[in-house]
């Protein structure tokens, strides 16, 4: 199956949280629609359908970013464009400080698009939590140093979990199990797809 990505990190994360379901990074010759879409869904959607029609077979992608309440739900699909076009995680990250106040309501959004030829599935995954008063942990990436996850008791942020606590309760990790159960329900368990 494959993953509409080249990262190769984001290849491993989604085999491991796919329990052994073949996944592998999109063909460096296709070229990938810029994320012009107003919800995840969209984003996500357009994404696995141009995987699925460049390689003839099962693709999926994902869409994810983080929303804060105080913010009327931004960043949203532009968490990784908050600060700007090109801007880094910690500008984007310093931005979300400025604007929205220590204890607010966060929810991290994952959306997952699988498509097969005419077929095409969404599968979300949340996780919410509050905006911590300062950074916090070296794990993870993006706005886990501010984001304290209301599954976790002991205060930590995600950036201070240990990678399976965090493939436990993530957004990804969700929307990642929900896809795995639903090809698990259609026989596709590893080896069963293309």
């Amino acid at each position: 199956m494959v993953l509409a990505t080249r990262n190769a990190h984001k290849v491993r994360e989604f085999a491991g949280l796919l329990g052994g379901i073949p996944v592998r990074a999109l063909p460096d010759e296709v070229e990938l629609p810029p994320e012009t879409g107003d919800t995840f869904a969209a984003n996500a959607l357009v994404k696995a359908r141009t995987a699925a029609a460049a390689t003839g077979g099962p693709a999926f992608a994902d869409d994810s970013g983080v929303e804060a309440a105080a913010l009327g739900g931004a960043p949203g699909v532009r968490s990784a464009r908050f600060a700007g076009e090109d801007a880094t995680d910690a500008e984007n990250l310093a931005r979300l400080r400025r604007e929205a106040p220590p204890g607010s309501a966060l929810r991290y959004v994952c959306v997952i698009a699988y498509v097969d030829g005419p077929e095409e599935r969404l599968f979300e995954g949340t996780c919410t939590g509050t905006l911590a008063p300062e950074p916090r942990g070296t794990g993870g990436f993006g706005y886990d140093p501010v984001f304290l996850p209301d599954d976790v008791s002991d205060g930590r942020t995600m950036a201070e979990l240990a990678a399976e606590e965090k493939d436990a309760i993530s957004h990804r990790g969700r929307a990642a199990r929900a896809l795995r159960a639903w090809l698990e329900e259609r026989g596709a368990g590893p080896g069963g797809l293309r």
